[in-house]
């Protein structure tokens, strides 16, 4: 059963609105069913956030509804209390071998590192599939936010992710809350992607200070 929670952030500048006036927002658990009926609003955040080809948003979609059935799985949601929009999201799941990210991270962690290690990180790893917040709504500690309660109270020993192997906001956020590079100039598929890093991290997580997202 999922304990449904919500949480309240402050501060959060919407320069849609008029005037200088933080606009609120709200992090809220999502259920699997709840996480399914909110689909088009999580990919029209992911799609804002990293300007992805069109065409490949379909398939993001179908990965993200799929990923629902994964065990452990949990979902956050930030909503903007005026006008009720979905402005970022987090999800993620127990990992376990037959799951693709994990097998492809998990093969490529044991050739570079070893079998001991590639066992340290994931056996017993909650993935952090996705955490996505609206361009409008960076800078302002919302992602920092999302990470923190989406992997709070795991059961886990250790968390991953994979991100863009470049100084971005998001790489400094992880790396501000524990995250250690595992792998660097990665690639999950041969050819055009950009290289990614694969990151780690022991749970809880922790910060570094309290000025660490900006994102």
């Amino acid at each position: 059963m999922v304990t449904r929670r919500s949480w309240h952030l402050f501060g959060v500048k919407n320069p849609a609105r008029s005037g200088s006036s933080p606009a609120a927002a709200s992090v809220g658990e999502l259920t699997p069913a709840e996480f399914v009926a909110r689909l088009d609003q999580l990919v029209a955040v992911y799609a804002a956030a990293m300007r992805p080809p069109a065409e490949l948003l379909a398939g993001r979609r179908t990965i993200m509804a799929g990923h629902v059935g994964n065990p452990g799985f949990r979902a956050l949601a930030v909503t903007d209390d005026g006008t009720g929009e979905t402005v970022g999201f987090g999800y993620g799941f127990h990992g376990v071998a037959g799951q693709w990210w994990h097998d492809t991270v998990s093969r490529a962690l044991a050739a570079r590192s070893g079998d001991g290690a590639a066992a340290a990180w994931l056996d017993d790893s909650f993935e952090v599939a996705e955490l996505h917040v609206a361009p409008g709504r960076q800078g302002h500690g919302v992602g920092a936010g999302v990470l923190l309660r989406l992997t709070a109270g795991r059961p886990e020993r250790t968390a991953l992710l994979s991100t863009r192997d470049a100084d971005t906001p998001a790489r400094r956020l992880y790396r501000g809350t524990g995250f250690t590079d595992l792998l660097t100039a990665f690639r999950f598929f041969p050819g055009g992607e950009p290289p990614y890093a694969v990151m780690g991290a022991e749970l809880p997580l922790r910060t570094r200070s309290p000025r660490l997202s900006r994102w």
